[in-house]
């Protein structure tokens, strides 16, 4: 199987080596030249033969929309374009009506594992037909942990479906974090605790709270202490915002990842421990920049 794959950032740079390592032919591009297989998209899509499969793993919206634009221009009917970017659904939508226009494929594939995917695999949540996801599936279940497909992959419905799971799985993250966030903030605050990131240690074999987040805050306490070199500044990607969006659209009360979003809000303006474990947890496991203290 050859297949292309535009953007080669970090999670991009780290599937294509993933799926190389599965014995999969892939010609990647990417505007940075030390990375690129090719100099162009038309040189990407010339690369990979016909029926051609080619996964977009860029930032969402304008990025996006003119990287499917320019492929669109250049491949052929029967051909696929599946985004495994952080795509809004509704805009899923959007390029799939643009695309069956020219007999062009669409499929959405949200992808989840940051940093650590090239190792461990990623979750994967698919929107599309029946027919492209077993065209596809080849992918998919090279770039998803080993053990049951079912444990790391599912299919979830129609265009747009994909994104949508993963809209939602970003925001009950942003309520994960914010609440391992404040209690790490609150036991730094109570003298009596001395040892803090014992504690935290403590709690990753046996008790109910133990995750992968819980052991990325242990390593990132390992690696500062007292997160003396990261700000509490958080951002914010799309997903936790549209997750509260659609929240109030479909009158689901969402408290805790609504709180959470709000608390990134809050973090731009206010000197919070609890926001600089926010930041130092999404570094962790996504690579996502920190500011540093004092910026």
């Amino acid at each position: 199987m050859h297949v292309g794959l535009v953007g080669l950032g970090k999670m991009g740079f780290n599937m294509r080596e993933r799926l190389r390592g599965a014995g999969i032919e892939v010609t990647g591009y990417d505007r940075n030249a030390d990375v690129t297989d090719v100099a162009d998209l038309a040189a990407l899509v010339a690369a990979v033969p016909a029926p051609r499969l080619i996964w977009v793993m860029v930032p969402s919206g304008d990025i996006t929309d003119s990287v499917i634009r320019e492929l669109a221009s250049h491949m052929e009917p029967g051909d696929l374009i599946v985004d495994g970017g952080n795509s809004r659904f509704t805009e899923d939508q959007r390029h799939h009506t643009q695309l069956d226009e020219k007999n062009i494929g669409f499929m959405d594939v949200g992808v989840s594992g940051g940093v650590w995917g090239l190792k461990n695999g990623y979750g994967l949540m698919a929107g599309g037909s029946a027919e492209h996801v077993e065209w596809a599936m080849p992918l998919l279940d090279a770039l998803r942990p080993e053990g049951d497909r079912a444990d790391s992959f599912v299919h979830v419905g129609a265009v747009g479906a994909g994104h949508y799971a993963k809209m939602v799985h970003n925001g009950i993250e942003y309520g994960l974090m914010q609440a391992y966030a404040e209690g790490y903030e609150l036991l730094a605050k109570k003298e009596i605790i001395t040892d803090l990131p014992g504690t935290f240690r403590a709690w990753q074999k046996g008790t109910v709270v133990r995750s992968w987040l819980l052991d990325l805050m242990v390593k990132a306490l390992d690696e500062d202490p007292g997160l003396e070199s990261i700000g509490d500044y958080v951002e914010d990607s799309g997903e936790g915002r549209w997750t509260v969006e659609e929240a109030i659209a479909n009158a689901v009360p969402a408290p805790a990842i609504t709180a959470a979003l709000f608390a990134r809000f809050s973090s731009r303006e206010d000197n919070s421990p609890a926001m600089k474990m926010v930041s130092a947890l999404r570094h962790q496991f996504g690579g996502h920049a920190t500011k540093p203290a004092g910026s």
